[in-house]
């Protein structure tokens, strides 16, 4: 095998590495790097603050001292982001002649759609419609809800089972869509006693997302719900009660007019890209490129929808390793590779991403709206969290090894007389950049020394990394982009691991239809298809990348969370129709889960 795979490097125009040669790299350069990116003075990096954009100016600078090439404008791809919800100022609601507090009694959720309803309230116990196999459970039976507000508890009936087969169903946005499908005009969520013996309002958490509800979504103390009730004789605490000990739906009438006004404000604000072009030497090859990139961006202060691993903490989030050691070993090998010009034959761009952290945003932006010509990118190279390197374990690991044809066997060559050892893994998915560019049929190569205790949270500090060791791994990557970039011939790529994720918490959909959706949202009447898994569900039922779903099994689809919520509906083996807009047409597929 070796023979063979030396054979085909040989043709192809493959080099192999001198690792006694100085690649340029310093340990020293790298520290330095870190500790500007990872400093206090920029806050945690967070997209849209002006801490962002100095960060964006200070990789720039370094790309330009290496002699690349800024692109897009001056160096800069912006995209809007939505980086606050904010409440304005005519939130209202009111019952007879009681008026509720705002922010005291009730308050909007931060996914809420603007809106004045005036209608009557049904009481609708959790908000589940359900028939399934192992769950048969519909708090909408024998109750008309439309134009209605209707009135649920939040979370489920057996908060005191941690395997609960209501959890998949419990989240407020899946019980808001389900109102939202029987017709409602608004819902109001009151928290369970089980959930919260305090009654405290909801928290706004900002989802980073602009996908909004399309009704009024708002969270009501028992006090206001209490006299909604009262004319039934109930409090939201006895029906609580009711339906947990029975467990059974308890659903009506209330016969009670309700009034109200949400007035929620999302706050856009603009964030970019970095992009610089290293070109290459010869004259066919420069026209293709490969792209060497890290995201830039982190937490900010962290809080509460941050994303950080202690959420009531607000303190700066520094985003050492995470990915400020990423960025840093980009810019080194800006500077390493930039005297090399000569030698090179392809071009690389080398791209600093922001809105990583919000769901591959700037990466997702990038590939949707690529400066260069897409199909001309031959490879990706992604570095994130490369900082904080295991001595014990000795090794990095590689991800996307699978999604070439030669990968696997180029790497191999490479790691012979490094100082550590290298992990393979062939996914081209994963929780990071390079995800957007293997969804678009490029190969990758994912860079990672791997998470530990401090990630994501504000203990994530520069004096934690280990330069000596990164500088070691940049002195490999230096060789192995060189050399691919050398190449005669370009990568194979392979479809290689799943093209879809998780679903929302960390869970696992119970059916998949085997795509990546476009998480970032980008499409606005629908959920755009980024990529379909070869024999998959949807491979099999002619479902092409680029269509964009609008109807699952009959339920309407606007976004990725109506997507997540209409699967978990489903059953394994189940035959779906699956309508798909595809070049303005909508096109009917049929579908076996």
């Amino acid at each position: 095998m070796i023979k063979r795979v030396l054979v085909y490097l040989a043709i192809a125009g493959f080099t192999l590495p001198l690792f006694a040669q100085k690649s340029g790299i310093t340990a020293k350069d790298l520290k330095d790097y870190v500790y500007f990116l990872a400093s206090d003075s920029l806050k945690g990096r967070k997209p849209g603050t002006a801490e962002m954009n100095v960060a964006a100016k200070y990789i720039l600078e370094h790309f330009k001292t290496a002699g690349l090439k800024p692109l897009a404008e001056n160096g800069f791809q912006y995209f809007d982001i939505v980086i606050d919800v904010t409440l304005g100022s005519e939130n209202k609601l009111s019952l007879d002649s009681y008026d509720a507090a705002f922010r005291k009694d009730f308050i909007p959720l931060a996914f809420s759609s603007s809106g004045e309803v005036k209608a009557n309230v049904v009481f609708a116990g959790y908000g589940f419609d359900l028939d399934l196999d192992s769950l048969k459970w519909s708090d909408y039976s024998g109750i008309d809800v439309k134009g209605k507000w209707v009135m649920i508890f939040r979370a489920d009936p057996e908060l005191d089972k941690t395997d609960s087969k209501f959890i998949p169903f419990s989240d407020a946005r899946s019980k808001v869509l389900t109102a939202k499908d029987k017709g409602a005009a608004g819902v109001l969520l009151v928290t369970p006693r089980g959930l919260d013996k305090d009654d405290k309002l909801m928290a706004v958490v900002v989802e980073n997302n602009e996908v909004t509800s399309g009704i009024p979504v708002v969270n009501i103390r028992h006090e206001v719900a209490d006299r909604i009730l009262a004319a039934k004789g109930m409090s939201a605490d006895s029906l609580e009660h009711l339906i947990t000990a029975r467990q059974k739906p308890n659903s009506f009438e209330t016969g009670m007019l309700f009034s109200g006004k949400v007035d929620v404000v999302q706050k856009h604000a603009k964030t970019a890209n970095v992009i610089a072009l290293l070109e290459g030497s010869d004259n066919v090859l420069r026209d293709e490129y490969l792209v060497v990139g890290g995201h830039y961006d982190h937490l900010g202060f962290g809080g509460p929808g941050s994303g950080s691993r202690v959420p009531d903490t607000n303190a700066i989030h520094n985003g050492a390793d995470d990915n400020a050691s990423g960025t840093a070993m980009v810019m080194e090998l800006a500077k390493a590779l930039g005297p090399q010009k000569s030698k090179l034959k392809r071009s690389i761009l080398f791209i600093a991403f922001s809105g990583e952290e919000m769901g591959l945003l700037g990466s997702k932006y990038f590939v949707n709206n690529p400066p260069v010509d897409l199909k001309k990118i031959k490879a990706m190279f992604n570095f994130d969290m490369v900082g904080r390197f295991d001595k014990e374990k000795n090794s990095i690991s590689i991800s996307g090894t699978g999604t070439s044809a030669e990968g696997d066997s180029i790497l191999k060559v490479f790691e012979k007389g490094l100082p550590f050892m290298v992990t393979h893994s062939p996914d081209g998915y994963g929780p990071s950049d390079h995800a957007s560019f293997y969804s678009s049929n490029i190969p990758v190569f994912f860079f990672t020394t791997g998470v530990h205790m401090d990630y994501h949270t504000p203990a994530d500090d520069a004096d934690k990394l280990d330069y000596k060791a990164e500088k070691k791994i940049g002195d490999f990557s230096a060789a192995l982009i060189a050399d691919v970039d050398n190449l005669n011939k370009d990568l194979t790529f392979k479809e290689s691991g799943k093209k879809e994720n998780t679903g929302r918490s960390g869970r696992r959909l119970k059916v998949t239809l085997g795509i990546m959706p476009d998480f970032a949202g980008s499409e606005k009447k629908g959920l755009r298809v980024d990529g379909v898994t070869k024999d998959g569900p949807a491979y099999k039922g002619g479902m092409l990348k680029g269509d964009i779903i609008i109807s699952v099994h009959g339920m309407k689809v606007e976004n990725i969370y109506d997507y997540m919520a209409r699967l978990n509906k489903l059953k394994a083996g189940m035959t779906v129709n699956v309508e798909v807009l595809r070049n303005g047409k909508v096109e009917i597929l049929i579908i076996q889960l």
